[in-house]
C-alpha cells in the first residue's frame, strides 16, 4: 500500500466535503467561441496548481479561506466542439449547486460560460443583478453570425435579469452600438457609488481578467491596453463586500500566452480575494 503523501490538485484551503460547504468552486475549461487567442480552457488546472503559491489568509479582508467554507468540485469535462452541449452541462451542474442551497464560484474558460450560470441561478434566485468587470462590452447580439459567442454573453444575460440590472466596470472597448446600449441603460460604472442602485439586489460578480491592464495580465485571449491595476480591482471588491453576493466567476485567463506564469499568479490572487467577498 502506498503511503504518500500525494500532491493535492484541488484549490488550496478548500473544504473536501461538498455537503458541508457553502460555496462550490466549479472549473469550466471551455473556450469554443474565442474569437482571437484561444487557450483559456487550460486556465482552471493551472490556477489550481498556482494557488499553492499563495497563503490562505487575505490581508486585504483580514479573512482566511477557511472562513469562506468552499469546496472545489474540480473541472467539468466537455464534449469538444459542441458549444450547446457544453453550456447545457454547465447549466445542469449549477442548477444542482443552487438546488442544494449553495453558491457557485466558477473558473473559466471563456466568458460565455457565465450565460448558463445565470440561466441556472435565475431559476432559484430572484431580484438578480450582475456586476461585470471587463475590458470589453460583450453586448453584441452575435459575432460573425454566431449568437453563442463570448462577445455577446452580457447582452444575452441582460435578457434574463434585465438591462437595468447590469453594471459594468473597466469597459474600454466595443462597437458603437454596444456603447449606445450602455448609455441607454446606464450600465457603465465609473465610481463606487454607481453600484448603490443595486444594493438591494442579489448580486452575481463576473470578472473577465482582461479588465486588468496588459502590463500585469498579458496572458488573456483579447488583451486591451489601458486597464485597471490589481489594487483598483481590490477597491471595487472591498466596496462590494457589503452587498449580497450569491455567485461569482473569474474567466478569460489564457496561461500559455504568459510564459513567466505571472498572469496565472495574478488570476489566482484575484480568485482568492473574490472568494473573501463571498
Amino acid at each position: 500500500m502506498l503511503r504518500g503523501p500525494f500532491l493535492d490538485r484541488s484549490w488550496m484551503g478548500q473544504n473536501p466535503d461538498y455537503s458541508s460547504s457553502d460555496v462550490i468552486m466549479l472549473g469550466m475549461p471551455f473556450d469554443g467561441t474565442v474569437s482571437y487567442r484561444s487557450g483559456s480552457r487550460f486556465a482552471p488546472e493551472q490556477i489550481r496548481l498556482a494557488s499553492w503559491g499563495l497563503e490562505e489568509y487575505s490581508p486585504y479582508f483580514d479573512k482566511d479561506l477557511a472562513d469562506v467554507n468552499f469546496h472545489d468540485a474540480g473541472d467539468l469535462e466537455f464534449p469538444l466542439g459542441n458549444t450547446y452541449k457544453s453550456l447545457e452541462q454547465i447549466c445542469e451542474n449549477v442548477e444542482d449547486i443552487y438546488r442544494d442551497g449553495k453558491r457557485v464560484f466558477g473558473i473559466g474558460g471563456e466568458h460565455l460560460v457565465t450565460l448558463p450560470e445565470i440561466k441556472a441561478i435565475s431559476k432559484y434566485v430572484d431580484n438578480l443583478a450582475i456586476v461585470h468587470f471587463d475590458a470589453h462590452t460583450d453586448l453584441r447580439e452575435e459575432y460573425l453570425g454566431e449568437e453563442m459567442s463570448h462577445s455577446a454573453v452580457i447582452r444575452h444575460c441582460s435578457k434574463i435579469v434585465g438591462a437595468e440590472n447590469i453594471k459594468q466596470i473597466g469597459i474600454r472597448s466595443g462597437m458603437k452600438e454596444e456603447w449606445d446600449f450602455m448609455a441607454k441603460n446606464n450600465t457603465l460604472c465609473k465610481k463606487y457609488s454607481d453600484l448603490d442602485c443595486i444594493k438591494d439586489k442579489n448580486i452575481f460578480i463576473t470578472v473577465d481578467l482582461d479588465c486588468l491592464d496588459t502590463s500585469i495580465m498579458p496572458g488573456t485571449g483579447t488583451p486591451e491596453a489601458g486597464g485597471m491595476t490589481f489594487n483598483d480591482l481590490i477597491g471595487w471588491f472591498k466596496y462590494l463586500k457589503d452587498f449580497n453576493i450569491i455567485g461569482a466567476d473569474v474567466v478569460e485567463l489564457s496561461p500559455d500566452y504568459d510564459a513567466s506564469g505571472a498572469s496565472t499568479a495574478v488570476a489566482t490572487k484575484v480568485i482568492r480575494e473574490l472568494l473573501m467577498v463571498m
